[in-house]
């Protein structure tokens, strides 16, 4: 008998010992994970150490006869965007094929820049409001004066082409409505908003599986228009509702799918309103952030929390640009970008080619 529970412990102990190395496979230590997207981390002999924040490239070019151009997001290690950053936070490395190591390049010589915004970048906003019958008879007003706010305080004045907002409802019909289409103007987005009226939906119910999904497609498309006309695009998509999806026309498995496989570049926040939501559902579409007002006096208040979010994330988005004195036919060149910000350091790799490249660079 004691030699049989002896074989059962061995046993036992060996399924202990296996599920334990199991788990130690499934847990990745490495900063990276992708996060840095087209670049790597940098070199050892520069001597950074681990990344405190991630700088993730997220497209780089060079053009002629000199010029070195990279659009890159910062953010800190919980994805959280890191807007406001100044060129004199940053420090530029390069290396040559001669080169041991990095050498510093000089701003002034190489006429080097880093700024927020570019032609090449587009920065989208979908505003998506429930207007079922349960918001249009007990909190429209409120919700036209924080969907108001959200505009004025996401949308910048003057206006610029690289950022636009649309505005879409739904309610209980298998289609995501578009109240008013991409714009850069503060002033036609909010006679939009001012424009609803308590008779605009013939369908009281709430199909908000459906309008996750929909919302969620357009983001999509309009990165790929954006990728294809050589610019590159970021979307945020911003739900607000009262209530839980009622129609049952998609399944919560489809909406939450969705969210999670969409594009890197797509960030999700939702608003929710009342009692009668269920917080779990609207974290998970909200994987960005989710925020909850209790009652209707606190809407305003609760949209402005999430205008700031979508600001900040539309913000982290820098381009680096400069002329470098690599010229034709000294093959690939690395470069590093590294940022300080208070007290924490991140740093990513890349290279170019500086195949054709002369002097005459501005």
């Amino acid at each position: 008998m004691k030699s049989y529970l002896n074989v059962f412990s061995i046993l036992i102990l060996f399924v202990i010992v296996l599920s334990c190395g199991n788990a130690d496979d499934d847990v990745s230590f490495d900063i990276n994970q992708g996060e840095l997207g087209q670049g790597e981390l940098p070199d050892d002999c520069l001597g950074f150490g681990e990344n405190d924040l991630l700088l993730s490239i997220q497209e780089q070019f060079t053009t002629l006869p000199g010029k070195v151009s990279i659009l890159f997001k910062v953010s800190d290690q919980l994805g959280n965007p890191i807007s406001g950053l100044t060129a004199n936070q940053f420090t530029i490395y390069e290396q040559g094929r001669n080169d041991d190591c990095f050498n510093t390049i000089s701003s002034s010589e190489s006429l080097a820049r880093i700024s927020p915004n570019s032609q090449i970048f587009s920065n989208n906003t979908l505003l998506v409001l429930d207007l079922s019958n349960s918001v249009l008879e007990s909190s429209l007003d409120e919700l036209k004066a924080a969907s108001t706010s959200f505009v004025n305080n996401v949308m910048p004045n003057p206006a610029s082409e690289s950022f636009k907002m649309a505005i879409y409802w739904f309610d209980g019909e298998d289609e995501l409505h578009l109240l008013n289409p991409l714009s850069s103007s503060i002033t036609e987005l909010t006679a939009a908003i001012d424009g609803i009226t308590t008779d605009i939906s013939n369908d009281p119910s709430t199909d908000l599986y459906g309008a996750v999904i929909k919302s969620t497609e357009i983001a999509e498309d309009l990165i790929q228009a954006n990728n294809q006309n050589a610019i590159i695009g970021a979307s945020s998509v911003v739900i607000f509702t009262d209530g839980t999806d009622q129609a049952s026309r998609y399944t919560e498995e489809r909406a939450l799918r969705e969210v999670n496989n969409a594009n890197r570049n797509i960030s999700f926040f939702t608003i929710g309103l009342g009692a009668e939501i269920d917080t779990q559902v609207l974290t998970e579409i909200g994987k960005t952030a989710s925020v909850v007002a209790s009652n209707k006096e606190e809407l305003e208040a609760t949209f402005n929390q999430i205008s700031q979010r979508v600001s900040e994330q539309a913000n982290s988005f820098y381009l680096f640009e400069y002329c470098t004195p690599k010229r034709d036919g000294s093959g690939d060149n690395n470069l590093v970008i590294q940022l300080t910000n208070n007290g924490l350091q991140g740093a990513v790799q890349t290279k170019f080619n500086a195949n054709g490249f002369t002097g005459g660079c501005e």
